[in-house]
């Protein structure tokens, strides 16, 4: 049983969204997923815009983050989510 290290690129739908506000639903969907985070930071992409990154921790027995995504998705304001790095923790 490997821990893997996943990050996600979580990009809002404006420059107006409260980016705090979906970290804190964001962390919460990552607790109910079995991750816990480790890193959360704010990438500016263009005009104002930021995406937000979270890298989290998580057993890779869970497999997929395929339901992760669709529910971080289903925050109002949330424009798209991708899982942009995967990793096995050494360790």
């Amino acid at each position: 049983m490997a821990s893997v290290i996943i990050t996600l690129r979580i990009m809002p739908e404006s420059v107006e969204t409260d980016l705090k506000c979906i970290e804190e639903k964001v962390k919460t969907f990552v607790s109910e997923y079995g991750g816990e985070v480790g890193k959360v930071e704010e990438k500016p992409v263009a005009f104002g815009l930021k995406a937000l990154e979270i890298v989290f921790v998580s057993n890779e027995d869970i497999g997929s983050t395929d339901k992760l995504e669709s529910n971080i998705a289903s925050i109002p304001g949330v424009n798209s989510v991708e899982v942009t790095d995967v990793r096995r923790a050494i360790g």
